[in-house]
């Protein structure tokens, strides 16, 4: 009987067996997963008392702004990247911003950088009053809680989302409409949606009943705890502790809408509402109420756009995320678990979950995002997915002309050669 003990990486859960009668899980253990290889059960227990205690982060976090080596230390780029990374931010708006690249020429620091420069951009810095030494520290934290040994869900995804929600951010329906505070919101909505993600989803959460999805009744359990996090590092930062209470409470709340927004089990809630919206032509951008619905429509669009992305990056995306739905797989059957749909590497293919998210997530909610921002943008957004599903449906239909060749090469080994087989020519009697 297994008997490994569920933690969070932002808390720890008292020792006790899961109801479930094969499995406590210890996620980074099952997804040998950590960042510095295989450590020692001491080596990461200390690390997590290292997140757990506030003075520790500070400790640390002064540090990187010293410049203090550290054991995962913010290095300094030499002048040839960092030139290049001021390069690409000079493009951000672009939509065929290469995410991967600029995370290289950052040396991993992608979801720093970008956030940074944005704020700065907008002016949010100097109209907020942030302080920078929080700001700087906020940033890093946030950074630091996304676990980069998932293949998908990482901080790498958190800066692509973020890049597009700045796309959105200018179209002109939002640009001529937004408030200052819309925008602040937005981007930090975008940057911190998914803290802290475990590399698993709900449903596994909650059958293997994890802490998490009990303490949030599994109801939104994932997309509560990237809030949570969220407003802890907000918390701990004093990021808005300058500004009134009442202000810093409607900050966080507001915050949690747009994370919440990003549920993909409420898809068709937030579509069916949009829809109506559109239908009736009564969103009105002069009422607040109506700009943050379209906040949230727009970070769910930046959430899942990797299929409106060129084929070079779309099909990276692609290739991340059913790799971590795999690994999901690969655990759940180990411990004799039913395998979650997706989740089947024996069954699925990148090819036919691809297809799948398009026809029946991506193309019902881009449509209508055309509908209420038809632009140069959004047609090539859809332009770009609809050339990515005809790339997945020809690898598809590649894949299956091979399987189905080697079925038949295994029934009949003769078949083939026979087929292969010609008389040379003058050789045949006559």
């Amino acid at each position: 009987m297994l008997d490994v003990r569920v933690r969070s990486q932002v808390g720890f859960e008292p020792e006790r067996r899961s109801s479930h009668p094969y499995l406590c899980i210890d996620f980074r253990t099952l997804h040998t997963r950590l960042s510095c290889g295989a450590l020692s059960a001491d080596s990461g227990t200390e690390k997590r008392v290292h997140r757990l205690l506030s003075f520790q982060r500070y400790l640390h976090s002064s540090r990187l702004l010293r410049g203090i080596p550290q054991q995962i230390p913010l290095h300094i780029l030499d002048e040839d990247y960092s030139g290049q990374a001021r390069c690409m931010l000079e493009k951000v708006g672009n939509w065929n911003f290469d995410i991967f690249l600029f995370d290289k020429l950052t040396n991993g620091n992608s979801l720093i950088s970008l956030t940074l420069h944005l704020l700065n951009q907008y002016g949010l810095v100097d109209l907020f009053q942030l302080d920078m030494v929080r700001l700087w520290r906020f940033l890093v934290l946030v950074q630091e809680d996304y676990h980069n040994d998932n293949p998908y869900h990482n901080s790498v995804h958190a800066a692509d989302v973020t890049q597009a929600m700045y796309c959105y951010l200018q179209e002109p329906m939002l640009s001529k409409s937004l408030t200052s505070y819309d925008i602040l919101l937005g981007i930090l909505a975008a940057a911190t949606h998914d803290l802290d993600h475990p590399g698993v989803n709900q449903p596994f959460l909650i059958k293997t009943d994890h802490y998490l999805a009990r303490l949030y009744r599994n109801t939104s359990v994932l997309e509560n705890h990237h809030w949570k996090s969220a407003v802890g590092l907000l918390r701990e930062t004093g990021l808005f502790s300058h500004l009134p209470a009442e202000d810093s409470l409607n900050m966080e709340r507001d915050l949690g809408s747009l994370i919440l927004a990003t549920d993909i089990s409420r898809q068709n809630d937030y579509l069916s509402r949009f829809r109506t919206h559109l239908d009736q032509d009564s969103l009105c951008l002069a009422n607040g109420s109506h700009r943050h619905f379209v906040l949230q429509m727009a970070l769910k669009c930046a959430d899942i756009c990797n299929p409106c992305r060129p084929w070079e990056l779309s099909k990276q995306w692609s290739e991340k995320v059913t790799e971590e739905f795999f690994q999901q797989g690969d655990i759940e059957r180990k411990h004799k678990l039913e395998v979650s749909p997706l989740c089947d590497r024996e069954t699925n293919t990148i090819c036919n979950i691809q297809i799948g998210f398009m026809t029946y997530v991506a193309e019902p909610l881009f449509g209508e995002w055309a509908r209420f921002s038809d632009t140069r943008l959004s047609q090539t957004m859809l332009g770009h997915m609809g050339l990515n599903k005809a790339s997945w449906g020809g690898l598809q239909q590649e894949q299956t002309a091979v399987s189905e060749e080697a079925e038949l090469s295994t029934a009949d080994p003769d078949a083939g050669e026979s087929r292969s087989k010609e008389i040379p020519q003058g050789s045949r009697e006559s």
